[in-house]
């Protein structure tokens, strides 16, 4: 889940930069190609629209990063519940003289598939 976490985190990231990179050429476009040609829709309000989407995009990766800084919370207080957990089964089963046949619960037979 951690590294789904950062690869979301780096898509942002990407994207961000990506939006960046696209306003700076339309900006260029316009001024060095079409200075004085009217067209059907204004460029201008085209990269101001872009600008606008770019703002949403970082209000929702604001609302992202919290969510993200808490999955990483709550996966390592899972982590450390389950290994208190198999510490606990393994100490009961060792008080109750279990054999270590199939009924024996190791360590390493439990994993978290996070």
């Amino acid at each position: 889940m951690e590294a789904e976490v950062d690869k979301l985190e780096l898509m942002f990231q990407k994207a961000d930069s990506d939006l960046d990179y696209i306003q700076y050429r339309l900006e260029y476009e316009i001024k060095t190609n079409h200075p004085d040609s009217p067209s059907k829709k204004n460029p201008i309000t085209l990269v101001k629209e872009l600008s606008a989407i770019k703002s949403r995009y970082q209000t929702l990766y604001a609302r992202f990063k919290p969510v993200a800084v808490e999955q990483k919370e709550t996966k390592s207080r899972i982590c450390a519940t389950l290994n208190k957990t198999m510490t606990m089964i393994q100490e009961l089963q060792k008080q109750t003289d279990l054999e270590t046949g199939s009924h024996y619960v190791a360590q390493g037979d439990l994993e978290l598939a996070v």
